[in-house]
């Protein structure tokens, strides 16, 4: 949610946007594994699972430090 920008159209601010307003979306969760099914599963404005892989990577590095 870091990465919510609602005037950028940059991939990453756009599913960050979207997950957002997904009342559905796990928000709490941290596991790569559910995050990653429920998106396969239910996310119709992720065009790309490379998306979330590369967000939630960039996740895991800033929960590092």
């Amino acid at each position: 949610m870091t990465l919510r920008n609602v005037e950028s159209v940059e991939p990453e601010a756009e599913f960050a946007n979207n997950a957002f307003h997904d009342t559905s979306f796990p928000k709490q969760e941290e596991d790569y594994q559910k995050l990653s099914e429920y998106l396969e599963l239910n996310a119709g404005y992720l065009p790309s699972m490379t998306i979330f892989d590369e967000v939630y990577q960039k996740y895991q590095e800033i929960d590092k430090k």
